[in-house]
Formats: structure tokens, C-alpha cells, sequence
């Protein structure tokens, strides 16, 4: 069987998911697969729903804002990736503490959620957001860059970034409660099949020995999927997101996970309402 796989983003914080192909967990199952990034435009729901792929790496966070506006065609979530959040705050100080960023520039991150999640852990570390200069930079490579040529204070962006590994920075999902920040995701007719049980057995042994493996092989072993990456940034960015935990838990996605992530959301403006969990994730794929 080939189940064709896409990831929101690609980077070292999905190291479980990398891992299951890269660490030969699929084919140990029997699973031939494709693996591709969404391309600008499109989106989780849109792909599986035109039958591009089968599983996408997103979040829960993603179909609050289309169950918001009363839509229900939306894949469903069915497995934890991360329960931190996978950004860091690089800085041209090697001393913080989260009030620095008062009176700052800050190159953020303008995705939904790690736009939202930044503004909660500002909020959650006690800090006026309304004195920190928040500023879209364009994309992370545009974000990186613009930091090096001597733009702004600080820039919020996922590991790694070989380019900025000279900078201190700070975990913002380590100065955060744990949530369903990242997961993956298909439509309820792929996850109600056997190649889904198949694949999600695959997923939860990878997970479980990325869990248990040093970064070091973690890194020889997804290096390939990285090829424009040094491979000792590559390994700081798995021991960054191995100590802080983002790999901690099991295959299911928590209920409780799931509130935090509602509380974020809904402590910033960005959900009318708190939707169900069993709306939104489907439980109990591997039996």
C-alpha cells in the first residue's frame, strides 16, 4: 500500500513524523509513501478533500476557524505530534527575562497559530504586548535574513536555523503549558480504514523511539530530508525540542491538551466558541 503524506511545515520540530519514513518504520509495515510540503494557497482540508494526499501534519486549531463560521467539511485529528510549542525566540542579548520585549522590535511569526501562541505567552509571562513591536517579516528564510542584516530585537522562528545558531534564544513552549499544538490529520473515511491502523502503528513506534533515541542518530537519521541543513544544526534543533519536551505523551491527543490549546485560542480573540473535542478529533484509531 502507498499512503501519500504532507507536512504544513517542514523542520525538525515533526521529527516523529520524519522519522516514521526516515527511520524505516513504514516500510518495517509494509507502507510505501510520498511526502510533500503544502504548497502556497493550499491547505489540509482543501488536499485531502480533493484526494491529493491521505494525512496532513496540522493542529486542532485548524478547523476552529471553519467550525466558527458553521462549515463542516474538515478532515479530523487522530494523532499527537508535539504538545509544545515549537518556536524560539532568537536575541542579540544573552540575558531574558520575557519584560525585555517591552519597548522591542520583534519579527514574528504571522501564522495563525504561532502568531496566537506568541501573543498568549507574552500575555501568560506577564508582559504588555502593546509595548513590543510586532512586525511581519515575510517568510522564516525572510525573518532569518532580516534579523542577520540587524532588523529588530528579536525574531520568533522554528528550529533550525543554522544562520542564527550564534544567537541565544528562548523556548516559547517551554514558557507555556503543554497543548495539542501540532498533530496529524484525514478524513474520516481514510481514518475508519486499515491502511490508517497500519500507518498509525508505524507513527506511534516512531514517535515512542524518537522519544527514547539520542539526537545525534535522530539526526543521522532524518538528515537526508534536510539537505540544505548542517547536521550539527540539525542536532541542536532535536536536543532543543527533545528537552523541552515537545515529544513527550503517546499517539492519542489528550483531551486535556486539547482545552489548553482552546484556552489559548479563546484567551486571544481567535475562537468564538469551545468546540468539542469529539468534533474535532476522532480517538482510539490503534486498537
Amino acid at each position: 500500500m502507498t499512503i501519500r503524506i504532507t507536512a504544513s511545515r517542514h523542520t525538525a520540530f515533526y521529527s516523529p513524523l520524519i522519522c516514521t519514513m526516515a527511520a524505516g518504520f513504514l516500510e518495517k509495515h509494509g507502507i510505501q509513501y510520498t511526502y510533500g510540503v503544502l504548497q502556497p494557497g493550499e491547505t489540509a482540508a482543501g488536499t485531502i478533500r480533493d484526494g491529493k494526499t491521505d494525512v496532513v501534519q496540522s493542529a486542532p486549531s485548524t478547523n476552529w476557524a471553519k467550525m466558527d463560521k458553521g462549515e463542516t467539511d474538515f478532515p479530523m485529528n487522530f494523532a499527537l505530534i508535539n504538545q509544545r510549542d515549537g518556536f524560539f525566540l532568537y536575541r542579540r542579548e544573552k540575558s531574558f527575562a520575557w519584560r525585555d520585549l517591552e519597548g522591542k522590535t520583534l519579527l514574528a511569526d504571522h501564522g495563525s497559530q504561532p502568531l496566537t501562541m506568541l501573543r498568549y505567552a507574552i500575555q501568560y509571562n506577564g508582559v504588555d504586548r502593546a509595548k513590543i513591536d510586532v512586525v511581519n517579516a515575510g517568510s522564516p528564510s525572510e525573518m532569518a535574513a532580516a534579523f542577520r542584516a540587524g532588523k529588530g530585537d528579536f525574531v520568533h522562528l522554528q528550529a533550525p536555523v543554522a544562520e542564527l545558531m550564534e544567537y541565544p534564544s528562548v523556548s516559547v513552549g517551554a514558557s507555556t503549558p503543554p497543548n495539542a499544538f501540532s498533530t496529524l490529520c484525514a478524513s474520516r473515511e481514510f481514518i475508519a480504514s486499515e491502511p490508517c491502523r497500519t500507518f498509525a502503528t508505524a507513527f506511534s513506534e516512531a514517535k515512542e523511539w524518537v522519544r527514547k533515541t539520542s539526537a545525534e542518530e535522530i539526526a543521522a537519521k532524518e538528515a537526508s530530508y534536510f539537505p540544505g541543513i548542517d547536521r550539527d544544526a540539525l542536532t541542536w534543533a532535536v536536543a532543543q525540542y527533545k528537552t523541552i519536551g515537545a515529544w513527550d505523551g503517546g499517539f492519542e491527543i489528550p483531551p486535556d491538551l486539547y482545552e489548553q490549546s482552546l484556552n489559548v485560542f479563546e484567551s486571544t480573540g481567535a475562537v468564538k466558541q469551545r468546540h468539542r473535542y469529539d468534533a474535532v478529533c476522532v480517538p482510539g484509531i490503534i486498537r
